[in-house]
């Protein structure tokens, strides 16, 4: 084994089947006399910490064995908790970090100036106190683009992805998307029931900020209109295509999906509230919105889910736990080889390991040409021989 002591963090937001890696990663290195040590609340933990402070260090850094991560895989969420902290981007110094002489970056928007530090010496420094040979990184693309600037800087990274948005690049899943998306038909279905029983039109509102993955493929197993970042649609011809499809069902109602990203032509997304770790501020909600535009339009009455956080909660389903095991082992085979640098993934179908994605690249964003129809606003059904199960090519 290429190392002794590795740590595990999960940054972002949670979605079920995290700790069936966490837990994965404690068997194969327990198995091969390496110690694991549990980062919690993902970045923060490595920035915030005061390793000579035994409360900070109870706080923050948690030894991990098969005693205490026996049953976590029987849940969802994370048992090692999670932040949306960028140790590139700290608002403020953490008390352990005052005085310290760490780059900052100041800024002026609406003549106000703002100050950002990079405490990633700070990390490295935790780093190499505790003693990490390896670090395990689990989280979407803001928290691996921080586990690409660590690699860079010379410490030996593994990454695992996950997000329902299924939105990183250099593979074609995520941990957290196969839930999400049997969370989202299920809603939707058990919601036809109401939507049908008052003869309105249901708007559902669905994680995916910059990629429609969580959209299009809850549109594809629903059978229902959907709407995506990646393409701004004709509002007219929207709420049409809805007024039609509620007139040919027999039980008089119709539904469409959104990404919370969506928007069509002449449409802004309003966003509010202050902006995270990553520069992401809150979007308003544009079911509501697409609501209000077809009432104007029509007259018809609507009904609006927003379903984003019941998807990523509880327990995961088969596909994620599945996938989420594998990734863990995966992890530990490619440190068991000395090779580092690298994310779990898959592509084409089959389980790889990838280079951690360049975070100037961005997320990974829907294929329309070959995924979604502009015109019907519907997935595409045809052509899928000889695509892997996800459906993406190559």
């Amino acid at each position: 084994m290429a190392a002794k002591r590795i740590g595990i963090l999960t940054g972002g937001g949670d979605v079920p089947g995290l700790n069936s890696v966490i837990k994965t990663v404690v068997y194969r290195a327990s198995d091969a006399d390496c110690e694991v040590i549990g980062i919690r609340r993902g970045w923060e933990g490595l920035t915030n910490v005061d390793l000579n402070d035994p409360v900070s260090r109870g706080h923050y850094i948690l030894p991990l064995d098969r005693n205490n991560t026996r049953t976590i895989d029987r849940t969802g969420g994370t048992f090692l908790h999670t932040s949306r902290t960028n140790p590139q981007k700290m608002k403020k110094l953490p008390y352990v970090c005052a005085g310290g002489n760490f780059p900052k970056l100041e800024s002026t928007k609406k003549g106000v100036t703002s100050v950002v530090y990079d405490i990633t010496s700070q990390v490295l420094k935790n780093i190499g106190t505790l003693g990490l040979d390896y670090l395990v990184a689990i989280g979407g693309d803001d928290t691996l683009s921080y586990a690409a600037r660590l690699g860079k800087e010379g410490m030996k990274m593994v990454a695992i992805p996950k997000t329902m948005d299924n939105d990183v690049r250099n593979t074609e899943y995520c941990i957290g998307f196969s839930t999400a998306i049997s969370r989202a038909m299920d809603a939707i279905d058990r919601q036809r029931t109401t939507v049908g029983s008052h003869e309105r039109i249901g708007i559902f509102r669905v994680f995916g900020r910059d990629a429609g993955y969580t959209s299009l493929y809850t549109a594809y197993v629903s059978g229902i209109r959907c709407a995506i970042p990646e393409h701004k649609f004709d509002l007219k011809r929207m709420i049409e295509l809805l007024l039609q499809d509620k007139e040919e069902n027999p039980s008089n109602y119709s539904l469409v999906v959104l990404s919370e990203g969506t928007q069509w032509e002449g449409y802004e997304i309003r966003e509010y509230g202050e902006a995270d770790a990553f520069g992401h501020r809150k979007k308003a909600n544009v079911g509501e919105d697409l609501s209000d535009e077809i009432k104007k339009a029509s007259g018809q009455e609507t009904v609006v889910s927003d379903l984003t956080y019941e998807l990523r909660s509880g327990s995961p389903d088969f596909v994620d736990k599945l996938v989420a095991i594998t990734f863990g082992s995966m992890a530990m085979d490619c440190i068991a080889k000395g090779e580092h640098g690298q994310m779990t993934a898959i592509n084409k179908g089959c389980y790889a390991m990838e280079p951690i994605p360049d975070p100037k690249l961005g997320p990974r964003r829907v294929d329309v040409a070959n995924m979604y129809d502009t015109q019907s606003y519907l997935p595409k059904y045809a052509g899928k021989l000889g695509l892997p199960i996800f459906l993406t090519r190559p």
